[in-house]
Order: structure tokens, then C-alpha cells, then sequence
């Protein structure tokens, strides 16, 4: 029987490796302690057994016994990239194998069976392997530390039921594995397994919830005993189906199932419910998804839901849901970007503007609070187009300008949320930040910085102005027909703006051409007595370098919204509308505090690394190639009298 014993683990092991593990499942049987019986005998199973195989049916790793075992398989990356496809592509390793399960299922049923299961029994549990017929092959537990751990055998069923598991189907061949193959204890052995570990969803994917309400400035806001009203904003790409048939070269790590809408939908629902947003900002909607299944089931969870397709032959667009048991609509003002005739504006994108009131529980009805501008949109995507972009966001901005602006001309807290397809810090970025950009000569593919084309010879580049005043749009993105009308012959800047610059450096500097003329331009007027000194340069005696604020704060990488062609990047934003700092500026950046709409708080983003031991975006969890954001707000709510 102990003949039978090691016929048995090489079966094992030949079932449950490709060729080009064998060798190294082997090697480290033979590098450890086994009694010297047992290295006979082994001895004795590769020069009997591997003689009598056909030469189809030979295995070329059995002759072949390494000394050491290879550490590539040390690692728990290696095994998270591992696929049945190469198991299935040895098809003379397999029948052999089932070969050789089939005549152990017959020795084990021969009296001398009871003397090898005990001295079996005597092997330690932890590198036990089972075969069974309704199980799957095992898979490795994943570690974070890359550490492997024992193999276990897991039910289909349990399997199937448990969603905070990742785990891959596994297709076998009914006719190379016998129906009851008996389970055996592997004494000795590494546990190498072919299939993609598992991977617990909530250790690799899990995401923080940042309590921002806990910050000093936000604090010092808060304490001052006023109430808010707090609410929920989601904004999502959740990829749009024909998107994803369209471009499947996109989607090559990923298994055909979990593309398949009847899959992600569910998980997509899922999803939004269990985060309960208030407000909820969608992209790449397919048309007939939102009117058959989308909006349907919104309703049932309360939302009120708003729509605008894309022009041309797109099927996808835009959608903003609120629960109309928190939000009443003031007003909708859907966008279209596309303007025949003008190059500038040719693309098929779209956005929505809305105006919502909140509502009230009822016994703060001698309570006021501010009404609040919803903003989605998504812009164009080719990163060569950053005119198209800045011209789109500036369409967009001026449709806000309208929709936010009071009777009194102040304006309502605004809250701009989409796929912006720009990565943070970027000249479109800034532009949003900052309320200015000069875009004069600037390349077109470095407005979003998605990509490098500095080594292109010729780069499309941006001049002023960047559309034509046939558009009605100001350069300060607002419609020409809501701007107040400026009175003839008025200058644009005053004379008491101009007299500050007459004895600056500029002015003056003698041109060279200038005629010289003695006692007139031969000399440097001198500054009367009463003109200001230049301030000092004030140094900061403790410089702090800037760090941008898309970096995770733990470990300090980059966090990401999306991962195209396995490369992580961050497009997707939620931008609110704050009060600047007076003489605030750090890093290129202004600095703001909230006014009457206070971040609250946000669910935290992924790191690439992260995003990469789930096998990218979309996976089995999470079925979009975006990731959600969430974050809380809260409106001061104010007396009636005081307002």
C-alpha cells in the first residue's frame, strides 16, 4: 500500500499541476525528511511507472527532479494570475491522471486498505487535499503578506452562496475524473493549486468612511449651534452596456459572465442601495436600461429620476434621482454640447442642471434652508480634444450661472458631480478649482493631462478666443444675455487703475527705439516721495512641500476612480461650491472654507495596487470600470426671521 500511497500523490499532484509545476511540486518533495522506504519506493514508481507510459502519455517533469523548488510560487501574486486554461491545455497530463485516480479507486477497495488509511491518518491536517466529485479544485487562501497558506477543500454550494468571496468557476472534463474518487492526506507537500485565489472582498476592496465633521474648521462652523440639514450625493459611471460591447478589448481580464448586464445590474443596484444616497448622479445610462429597468425600480426606492440621452447615435446619457421625500424640483435644464457648424463643439455629450428645494421635517416649519444646484454631466473623452472639454465645461458652467443665480443675484450652493475625464491638477481641474485658467497657446492634450503627446511634432493648440461670440457665451462662462448691459464709450479700466503702473519697472524702461531726446528720454524718472515702497518678500521660515489632495492618507499613493487597460487614474469628481480665503493661496491652489454647504463627509477611493489584486475594474464586486463616490453634506438652516 505504500506503493499505492505515492501512485496516489502523483496523481494528486499531476491533476492539480501543469506540466511546469511537476517539477517543482517534486523537488520539494524530495528536499525534505521522507524515511528512506518511502525515497525507494519513490525511486522505484519513476523508473517502473513512467517506463510503461505510452510516449504520448509521458510526462516530462517526472524525469526531471529538481533539487530546490522555485520561489515564484512563494508568492501570492503568482497564484492570484494563475488559470485552469493551462490545466486544460494538457490533455495528456489529465488523462493520465484519471488513469491513474481510476486504478487507485480500485486498489483502495482491496483489504489492505484499513493499514494505509491509518498510517495516512497520521498526516498532518493543514496540507490536506481533497478530491471529490462535487467539489471544485481547492484554492489558496489569499494573504496580504504574500505568505501561502494550506489548501482547503470548498463546496460548491457554499461557494456559490457566500458574495464576500472572490472565487473563479472551474471547468472540468466529467470523463477524465472519476465520479468518487476517495480523498487523501499529502504529507510533505507544497500546495500549489492552479486556481485564482480567493479573495475576501472586504480586505482587498474595503473602503473607509472619512468623518470630516470632526476638523477643526468644520467644528468651529458647527459649534456655533446651527442646524443643518445633512444629505447624501453618489456620483457613478456604471458603464454603459453597449459601451462594453463595443470595446471588449477593454475588458480582456475580465470572465464573460461578469460582463453580462443580467450580472451587473443586480450588483449595481445593490450597490446604491446599500450606500442610500439622496441625491444620485449617474453616467453611461443606456437609454433602454433606464426606461425598462433603471427607473422602474428608482421609483420603488423613492427617487424622483431625470434623463437626457446623448445626441446622434449614442444610446447612453445622463441621470440625476433625488428622494422626492427630501428634495422638491424648482427647475430642470438639460444641455446638449453639440452646436452644428462649430468645431469646437461637435461631440455628442450632455448634462443636467437642477434646482432643488429640501424639505423640512415638520416641526422645523419656522425654518428656512437654501435651495441646492445639481449638476452631472460627462465630457468627451479623447485626451487630444481639451478645447472640445474646456468648451463643454464652459457651457455647462454658464447654464449653472443661470440656474444658480437668486432674484438678489447672489447664488445657491451648487454641487457639480460627473465623469470629467481629467486627472487632478490638470489645467481643466484648476479651471474648476481656481475660477481662471489662461489657456493661450496651451496644448490641446495637456487641458485634461490624461496623456503625454509632448513628442508629437504637431499638437492642436488652444487660442483666444477659444469659441466664436456666435455661441453667447463670456469668457467669464456666462450667457451674454443674462450679463448686465455695460454703457457705451466706458473704459475697462479706470484712470486711477492705470495711474498705478506709471513708475513700475515696465514703464520705465527706455524702448530702444525710442528717439533720445536730452532732459526728456534720456533719463529714468525718479518715483515721487509718496509712491508706496515695494513690499518685502516674505519667506516662510518652515516651508511645507504641498502634497495634492488625491493621495490616500495612509500610505500615501494615488487614488484612483477608474482603471482603463489596467492603468488606474482619477477623472470622476464631486466638486461643491465654497467661500474662498481672503490672501489664501498655497501650492498654485486657492484655499477655501465652507459657507452655508459643509463637506461632512466622503467614502474613501482605492489605491491601483489594490484595485489590481481584485483583477481591475470591473470584477465579479464591483461591475463598472468606475468606482461610486459618495460624500455627505450639510445646509445651514436658518429662522424665517432672520432670513
Amino acid at each position: 500500500m505504500a506503493d499505492a500511497f505515492f501512485t496516489c500523490r502523483k496523481n494528486v499532484l499531476l491533476a492539480k499541476s501543469t506540466s511546469t509545476q511537476i517539477e517543482g511540486v517534486f523537488a520539494a518533495t524530495r528536499g525534505r525528511l521522507v524515511p528512506e522506504e518511502q525515497e525507494a519506493l519513490l525511486q522505484q514508481w519513476l523508473e517502473e511507472g513512467a517506463g510503461n507510459l505510452p510516449a504520448s502519455e509521458s510526462v516530462p517533469a517526472v524525469g526531471k527532479v529538481s533539487v530546490t523548488l522555485t520561489s515564484d510560487w512563494l508568492e501570492g501574486s503568482e497564484l492570484l494570475m494563475t488559470s485552469l486554461s493551462d490545466l486544460n491545455s494538457a490533455p495528456e497530463v489529465t488523462q493520465h491522471a484519471g488513469q491513474q485516480l481510476v486504478e487507485l479507486h480500485a486498489l483502495a477497495s482491496s483489504e489492505p486498505q484499513d493499514s494505509a488509511v491509518t498510517e495516512l491518518a497520521k498526516l498532518p491536517a493543514e496540507e490536506t487535499v481533497a478530491v471529490a466529485d462535487s467539489a471544485p479544485w481547492p484554492a489558496v487562501v489569499a494573504q496580504m503578506d504574500h505568505q501561502i497558506a494550506g489548501c482547503v477543500a470548498i463546496d460548491v454550494e457554499v461557494q456559490n452562496e457566500d458574495p464576500a468571496v472572490l472565487a473563479w468557476s472551474i471547468a472540468r472534463d466529467a470523463e477524465t475524473v472519476p465520479t468518487e474518487p476517495p480523498a487523501w492526506r499529502i504529507q510533505d507537500t507544497v500546495p500549489l493549486c492552479p486556481v485564482a485565489t480567493e479573495v475576501p472582498y472586504h480586505e482587498i476592496l474595503w473602503r473607509d468612511w472619512e468623518d470630516l465633521s470632526v476638523q477643526p474648521c468644520v467644528l468651529e462652523q458647527v459649534s456655533k449651534n446651527t442646524p443643518l440639514f445633512e444629505f447624501r450625493v453618489m456620483s457613478y459611471n456604471i458603464l454603459a452596456q453597449d459601451l462594453v460591447e463595443q470595446g471588449l478589448d477593454l475588458y480582456l481580464h475580465c470572465h464573460p459572465d461578469i460582463l453580462n448586464w443580467n450580472y451587473r445590474l443586480p450588483n449595481l443596484l445593490q450597490e446604491i442601495q446599500h450606500w442610500d444616497p439622496d441625491v444620485l448622479c449617474l453616467q453611461e445610462v443606456q437609454e433602454n436600461h433606464y426606461w425598462e429597468q433603471l427607473e422602474p425600480t428608482f421609483k420603488e426606492m423613492g427617487f424622483a429620476c431625470f434623463y437626457k440621452r446623448r445626441t446622434g447615435t449614442k444610446t447612453d446619457g445622463c441621470a440625476v434621482c433625488y428622494k422626492h421625500s427630501r428634495f422638491q424640483l424648482i427647475s430642470l435644464s438639460p444641455i446638449e454640447y453639440f452646436r452644428p457648424g462649430l468645431d469646437i463643439l461637435n461631440r455628442d455629450n450632455v448634462g443636467l442642471v437642477l434646482l432643488l428645494q429640501p424639505l423640512l421635517p415638520e416641526h422645523l416649519d419656522l425654518k428656512a434652508v437654501s435651495p441646492l444646484c445639481v449638476a452631472n454631466t460627462h465630457l468627451l473623452f479623447n485626451p487630444r480634444r481639451g478645447d472640445i472639454k474646456l468648451a463643454q465645461i464652459a457651457l455647462l458652467l454658464a447654464e449653472i450661472d443661470k440656474i444658480a443665480k437668486s432674484t438678489e443675484g447672489s447664488y445657491y450652493p451648487v454641487i457639480l458631480c460627473g465623469d470629467l475625464n481629467s486627472v487632478p491638477d490638470s489645467p481643466l481641474y484648476k479651471f474648476i478649482r481656481n475660477g481662471e485658467l489662461s489657456y493661450h497657446g496651451m496644448p490641446a492634450w495637456k487641458v485634461s493631462g490624461q496623456e503625454d503627446f509632448s513628442q508629437q511634432s504637431y499638437s492642436r493648440k488652444l487660442l483666444v478666443p477659444l469659441w466664436p461670440s456666435s455661441l453667447g457665451v463670456t469668457d467669464n462662462c456666462q450667457y451674454v444675455a443674462l450679463c448686465q448691459p455695460k454703457k457705451l464709450g466706458r473704459r475697462k479700466y479706470s484712470r486711477n487703475f492705470l495711474l498705478q503702473f506709471r513708475f513700475c519697472d515696465v514703464a520705465c524702461e527706455r524702448p530702444p527705439q525710442l528717439v533720445l531726446l536730452e532732459g526728456v528720454t534720456d533719463a529714468k524718472p525718479d518715483c515721487p516721495a509718496h509712491w508706496p515702497k515695494p513690499a518685502a518678500v516674505v519667506r516662510d521660515p518652515d516651508p511645507q512641500p504641498f502634497v495634492p489632495s488625491h493621495f490616500l492618507p495612509q500610505r500615501g499613493r494615488p487614488e484612483v476612480t477608474t482603471m482603463p487597460m489596467g492603468l488606474g487614474a482619477t477623472v470622476d469628481y464631486i466638486f461643491y461650491s465654497a467661500e474662498p480665503v481672503r490672501d489664501g493661496n498655497r501650492g498654485g491652489r486657492r484655499l477655501y472654507r465652507d459657507g452655508a454647504l459643509k463637506l461632512l463627509g466622503r467614502l474613501s477611493l482605492l489605491s491601483e495596487d489594490a484595485l489590481l489584486l481584485a483583477n481591475g475594474l470591473p470584477n465579479p464586486f464591483c461591475s463598472s470600470d468606475h468606482l461610486c463616490l459618495l460624500a455627505s453634506f450639510g445646509l445651514e438652516i436658518s429662522s424665517l426671521r432672520e432670513g
